[in-house]
């Protein structure tokens, strides 16, 4: 029986990153709040993914961010858990909570509701980060529903890790 691909474009994307890990010997970890653990899913639909990805944290709430990924409290107050600050801890806690040499992490409002006028429902943050180097982060806009939304989140959080691997 030959099995079918749920989404073409995110399993290449997947196969790609994959390959770039297992070139540099590295794997990863993920922490991820509005796609629910859909980027672990994408990544582990690829054949052999054991050799390069480490572990997941779907961190869906602000105490699982602290008491997971040990994201400090005062950033969550002062920031939100939508911003640079909490995804670039969060990128921090899944390095410092695992085996991985590389982390992505994402935290967005894929609505519905939850937006505000400052962050409206569609805005996405994602981080990325190596080992023992200074991690980045970047943040989105996407519209759509709440499907499209995280759907475009798990792309662009695996177009920016394909960045940073061809980079390094």
């Amino acid at each position: 029986m030959q099995s079918t691909v749920a989404d073409p474009a995110l399993y290449k994307l997947a196969e790609r990153t994959g390959q770039a890990l297992l070139a540099r010997h590295w794997s990863l970890a993920l922490a991820e709040s509005c796609t629910g653990g859909w980027i672990a899913k994408v990544l582990t639909d690829v054949p052999g993914s054991s050799g390069w990805f480490e572990r997941g944290f779907v961190t869906y709430s602000n105490a699982a961010k602290v008491d997971l990924l040990a994201v400090p409290p005062p950033v969550l107050d002062a920031d939100g858990a939508v911003s640079r600050e909490t995804v670039n801890a969060m990128a921090a806690g899944a390095l410092a909570h695992s085996r991985a040499e590389v982390a992505l992490a994402v935290s967005g409002i894929a609505g519905p509701d939850g937006g505000s006028p400052a962050k409206p429902v569609g805005t996405v943050w994602l981080a990325w980060a190596v080992r023992g180097r200074p991690g980045h982060s970047r943040c989105h806009t996407f519209l759509g529903d709440r499907e499209a939304v995280r759907r475009q989140a798990v792309a662009a959080a695996l177009e920016g890790l394909l960045e940073l691997l061809d980079a390094d």
